[in-house]
């Protein structure tokens, strides 16, 4: 035994002598047992799943990881705000938005993190044995994935580095390039991706097209005042790319009450497989599937659900008895799931874009409301005791009866009206009902088991409108707007009255926890001027300065060898 050991010991240095006299050669790390670029990207296969990781880091930015980004392109705006009046989730400005925080931090990384993959796999393609179209095809979409991520980041952050090749060494000497050329970086990539990428009626469900392409071109080209090129760009999507409005009833609960808008939002409805004709970009969610996150106990999540619906499960009658049959959260557009209740709509987005005095008793809404968008099917305005213990009070209405623990300004987060869209009432999985003959549900129900939408129709077609106004074309623009509010049932709007704050008010009845609103109000301009005026909680302590984020100061520590320079105000 001695003998072999000392054998080992021979060995081990010889091979040490022999290689002690080239320390690099000794030390350099030869990939045979592990992933690295060199041996990850040598097939067709590869570079799917190298792309497959690009979609599902973008899911986990929008809405599944329930850190700091979550929903934080909806906080703090004029559309929501922290339902438990906290100075957390930007529910200050001065204590949420700060150089050490988390939220500009984990926004930053995150973006740069699928810019530095999407680099990673355009350079890997181009160095391949692929095909010249497999080529094309791989790279054009991690093109297009680089592209939304800077777009992303400019509007976070103003002028930010611009990597558009891969970086294989450490580097600590990264500079701010200006917003405009980064932006025009964003065109380059979108173009390279609307002229090689399929359409959309000719991908996978989830997959990167044409038209995601043409719209982020639009958008790309009203922050550049290109305003003909972003009327033109948002026409190919619009008339020319086999997309149109839903106008009649789909899906899954077709035969049930309710409308087309509220049949957008049900389980299964999202992909053009379910005749959906107007999604341009979802993200995929597949129940019990390992990488679909959804699962039948509710342990994997998509977070909408949990952090935007009010918290009923914690409701009680004004005897004190629980509001809930079970104390539990109900299935129902009563209840809307089990929501934890972290974001709240504004008074603005609850009343006033519908035309309502939120002094007033909205449960019934007047006969010349005629916006299916707040109908009681997407935007429930009452909530009803379902606890046949709750004796008095069984089969009322909180409004009618109000419960001592949500009868004050601070415990509101209990209930309050929210857009059914963040739930799936009746379409739970089996395995988070707790009851299904009182329709209640486990304590681990609160996800949204749906896919999501990215990108919807609509909001290129308010894209075109926006980009008429801009040039001065008013009736044009109303037109775009009407195409919008007629699938609605609402009112038409006049060329007069269009406005930049009137295409925002219509972007919020039709797009509210779809569009990134942070972005929308940045890339206008309008961010400081609508939170100071619509956000009862956050608009006290936002500064123009708050416009942007801060550039994250471990970032700023970390680039030794160059100056990151940092916002204005931070």
């Amino acid at each position: 035994m001695k003998n072999n050991i000392f054998k080992i010991f021979l060995l081990a240095s010889g091979l040490l002598l022999n290689t002690g006299c080239n320390e690099e050669e000794f030390l350099k790390e030869v990939p045979l047992d592990f992933y690295s670029p060199q041996n990850s990207f040598i097939n067709a296969g590869n570079f799917e799943a190298a792309l497959t990781d690009l979609y599902a880091r973008v899911r986990a930015i929008q809405s599944v990881d329930a850190g700091a980004t979550i929903y934080s392109e909806v906080l703090g705006t004029d559309l929501a705000f922290n339902a438990r009046l906290a100075t957390d989730r930007l529910g200050s400005y001065a204590v949420g938005l700060t150089p050490q925080g988390d939220i500009p931090k984990q926004h930053w990384i995150r973006w740069y993190k699928i810019i530095s993959n999407a680099n990673t796999i355009i350079s890997r393609a181009a160095k391949s044995n692929l095909t010249d179209a497999q080529k094309k095809t791989f790279s054009s979409e991690a093109k297009l994935f680089r592209a939304y991520a800077y777009f992303k980041l400019v509007h976070l952050y103003g002028n930010v580095p611009l990597i558009i090749d891969e970086v294989s060494t450490p580097k600590s000497d990264f500079t701010r390039t200006p917003k405009d050329d980064v932006l025009k970086q964003v065109v380059a990539d979108a173009t390279d991706a609307a002229t090689n990428l399929p359409n959309v009626d000719a991908v996978k469900d989830g997959k990167l097209n044409k038209a995601v392409a043409n719209h982020l071109l639009a958008e790309t080209y009203i922050a550049l005042k290109d305003y003909d090129k972003a009327i033109a760009t948002a026409t190919e999507v619009i008339e020319k790319s086999n997309l149109k409005l839903m106008t009649e009833r789909f899906g899954s609960l077709k035969n049930q009450p309710g409308d087309v808008f509220y049949d957008l939002f049900r389980v299964g409805n999202q992909n053009r497989k379910s005749g959906n004709t107007e999604s341009i970009w979802v993200i995929q969610y597949e129940l019990d599937i390992i990488g679909g996150v959804l699962t039948s106990s509710g342990t994997g999540m998509n977070n909408l659900e949990r952090v935007a619906a009010p918290a009923t499960f914690s409701m009680s009658d004004p005897d004190g008895k629980p509001a809930l049959v079970d104390g539990a959260s109900a299935s129902t557009l009563n209840s809307g799931g089990r929501g934890v209740a972290f974001v709240q709509p504004t008074d603005y987005w609850t009343y006033e874009i519908w035309g309502l005095d939120p002094k007033k008793d909205n449960r019934k809404l007047d006969a010349s409301v005629t916006d299916i968008r707040t109908s009681p099917f997407n935007i429930p305005r009452d909530f009803i005791y379902t606890n046949p213990l709750s004796t008095r009070f069984f089969g009322k209405s909180l409004i009618d009866f109000p419960a001592p623990n949500w009868n004050n300004a601070t415990s509101r987060w209990r209930w309050f009206p929210y857009p059914s869209k963040i739930t799936t009432p009746g379409q739970h999985p089996a395995g988070v009902v707790q009851d299904q003959t009182k329709l209640t549900l486990k304590t681990s129900a609160g996800a949204t088991f749906r896919d999501m939408y990215m990108i919807r129709l609509p909001e290129t077609i308010l894209l075109r409108a926006e980009a008429q106004l801009l040039k001065g074309n008013t009736s044009a623009a109303a037109a775009d707007i009407n195409l919008v509010r007629n699938r609605a049932k609402a009112k038409p709007v006049t060329a007069d009255e269009v406005t930049l704050d009137y295409i925002l008010d219509e972007r919020a009845r039709e797009l509210m926890y779809e569009e990134d609103r942070r972005i929308t109000l940045s890339r206008m301009g309008k961010l400081v001027e609508r939170v100071k005026k619509y956000n009862a909680l956050s608009g006290p302590t936002i500064q123009p300065f708050n416009a942007l984020f801060p550039i994250p100061y471990s970032e700023i520590e970390a680039n030794k060898d160059a100056k990151l320079e940092q916002n204005p105000g931070y």
